[in-house]
């Protein structure tokens, strides 16, 4: 079934908000190009339902991995002709990968089994919840006769309370839907998926093992597309927020702007940029935003972290009399273990729904893509603050040009990655060194970014890249893996193969974790260092495209990036970087140091 998701605004160049409900003020409704018809009674079931919502909503991968609980489930989703089954090593991998599929298609559906499962897989619904992005899961309960019943089933605790796994995904979900009964099944299931997309973040569903196969009259239509009530902005709240934060910015001498992650949820991306494009202002993001706002803007002066900032971007930011932050996440990381050198007085913080001046007054119902649209349309012109950019900027130096088989060093392999990015890539950097080698990476316009900021789940990247490669087969995307993050999740390169997928994964091997060195050495940040390229083959074991190879050098490298590029380029390709275990970037020993500090604070006396 073909489907679309109409009045939906996105974030470009990697947000697509498909799936998710517009704050324009009009009323969005998911529409299908389908008829709602009757169906045949036999196939008015639970699973089928299910099945066809999922699609309609921008579904076309769900994330699987199967338990005794929901293998009828499985059977009717595998039957929908507009879903495809992904099935996957383990539970925090599915996971992992509906949230990187979310973060391409706006809505991501992963499907588990009781307890087992469910709990497996609540680390990744956690990250999801942390970064704001929809996602429906799906676990497979007990039989509905056994509720209430006093019985003790596997897969769980051992206790006849069938609640322990509902009780742990009340912290980390927007809504739980536990269906053991078909009369308010469809009701059930339907609030479910249209919390998720209202509120933008993950979803329980336990829906019982003996039901999905059951024919209820409730499924006797196909799916009604959803019409939902969109949030509005109190337009008195508007004016005045609008008028306060013009006289702020207008009697400013330099004043910024910086973007923050939760443009992406606000759905305000393009609002944002407007408002640059009307002010004239300097334009920055902070580094949970990379990806969110085009790099080529012509005031784009890089990334502000404080400390570890773009070079002269944080001088420009901190130095201005007036500064503007939009959808901020302000934590002991993103404020480099809070030395960020910023006053209160100085700023306007606009959230998804609140604008905040200085010190006060605070505005609430004020939706952040009206005020930044409304706020463009009252700013003077004032390019103060990046003219002072560009008086001091200085070109970035190339790295130390490198003696003929002189071991590689990250900086040099990171100049190379930075020449493969063009419209047609993406890239998906782990937490650790990559986040700050990434950072520094210019992305052409519509190269899609991708980091998991806030959580910041080791391993995260090997199933985010599996479910984004998924949503986007016309990109190519390029993960940059450290040898330790890599050895919590690396069993589903296994299912990046089985999906014909041409990912190209840069394994940085330096023997340990090098992020937490930075933070706090000890005998446990060092690894038993795996031959990877020999685990990757034994992985591919004939079956589908695969190519590896080890670098050491540059010209190693140059070799493996062409023929990756080349020869190869309808593979998955897995080119296995040999590092010096003190090889890192200047802005994590910067970032360690200070994110040390932080941790290291003794308590203060009573």
């Amino acid at each position: 079934m073909d489907s679309k998701i109409g009045a939906v605004d996105t974030c470009m160049p990697s947000c697509n908000d498909m799936g998710s409900p517009p704050s324009n003020g009009a009323v969005s409704t998911i529409q299908s190009t389908v008829p709602s018809t009757f169906v045949n009674s036999s196939e008015a079931t639970l699973g089928r339902h299910l099945a066809r919502r999922l699609v309609q909503i921008g579904v076309t991968d769900v994330f699987t991995v199967p338990g005794d609980f929901n293998l009828t489930l499985l059977d009717h989703l595998i039957a929908e002709p507009g879903l495809n089954n992904i099935g996957c090593c383990n539970e925090l991998n599915a996971g992992y990968a509906a949230d990187g599929y979310a973060r391409s298609r706006g809505v991501g559906a992963c499907v588990v089994t009781f307890t087992v499962g469910g709990l497996s897989v609540i680390n990744a619904i956690a990250g999801a919840y942390s970064e704001n992005l929809p996602l429906i899961c799906v676990v497979g309960g007990p039989n509905s006769n056994d509720y209430g019943t006093n019985r003790i089933l596997h897969h769980t605790i051992g206790l006849p309370d069938f609640s322990q796994e509902l009780r742990c995904f009340q912290t980390v979900t927007c809504f739980q839907a536990v269906v053991n009964n078909l009369e308010d099944a469809h009701e059930m299931i339907d609030t479910a998926i249209s919390t998720s997309l209202k509120e933008s973040k993950p979803v329980y569903i336990s829906i019982s093992c003996n039901l999905p196969g059951i024919p209820h009259p409730t499924f006797s239509r196909e799916p009604v597309p959803f019409s939902l009530s969109p949030r509005l902005t109190n337009q008195m709240g508007l004016e005045a927020a609008v008028e306060a934060a013009a006289e702020f910015l207008n009697k400013a001498v330099k004043p910024v702007l910086v973007g923050g992650p939760k443009l992406r949820v606000a759905k305000a991306c393009d609002a944002f940029v407007e408002l640059a494009d009307g002010c004239g202002y300097a334009l920055a993001v902070m580094p949970s935003a990379k990806g969110l706002v085009p790099e080529h803007h012509p005031h784009f002066i890089g990334t502000y972290w404080g400390a570890v900032s773009t070079a002269f971007c944080s001088e420009i930011v901190e130095s201005a009399d007036a500064y503007l932050f939009a959808g901020p996440i302000f934590n002991d990381y993103s404020s480099v273990g809070y030395s960020l050198l910023l006053k209160k007085e100085k700023a306007i913080v606009v959230q998804p729904d609140r604008v905040v001046i200085g010190n006060g007054p605070a505005f609430g119902c004020v939706l952040m893509k009206d005020f930044l649209r409304a706020l463009a349309k009252r700013l003077k012109k004032n390019p103060t603050a990046f003219e002072n950019y560009h008086r001091i900027f200085v070109p970035e130096g190339h790295p130390l040009k490198a003696a003929p088989k002189e071991p590689l060093r990250v900086n040099v392999l990171f100049q190379h990655i930075q020449q493969m990015l063009s419209s047609e890539t993406a890239v998906i950097a782990e937490t650790g060194d990559s986040w700050f080698n990434c950072q520094k990476l210019k992305l052409p316009p519509a190269c899609g970014y991708e980091f998991q900021m806030q959580y910041g789940s080791i391993g995260w990247s090997v199933g985010a890249t599996l479910g984004y490669a998924q949503a986007v087969p016309e990109k190519r995307v390029i993960a940059c893996i450290g040898d330790g993050s890599f050895q919590v999740t690396a069993q589903d390169v296994s299912t990046m193969l089985r999906c014909g997928q041409r990912t190209i994964i840069f394994l940085i091997n330096n023997g340990g974790y090098t992020i937490e060195v930075e933070i706090h050495d000890g005998p446990y940040n060092v690894i038993k260092n795996w031959n990877y390229t020999g685990l990757v083959d034994a992985i591919h074991n004939g079956e589908g495209k695969c190519w590896t190879t080890k670098v050491r050098c540059e010209e190693e490298l140059v070799e493996a990036i062409e023929t990756a590029t080349g020869p190869k380029k309808d593979c998955l390709c897995f080119i296995e970087v040999i590092a010096h275990k003190d090889d890192t970037s200047k802005e994590l020993l910067e970032w360690g140091s200070r994110v040390a500090a932080a941790n290291g604070r003794p308590p203060n006396p009573q």
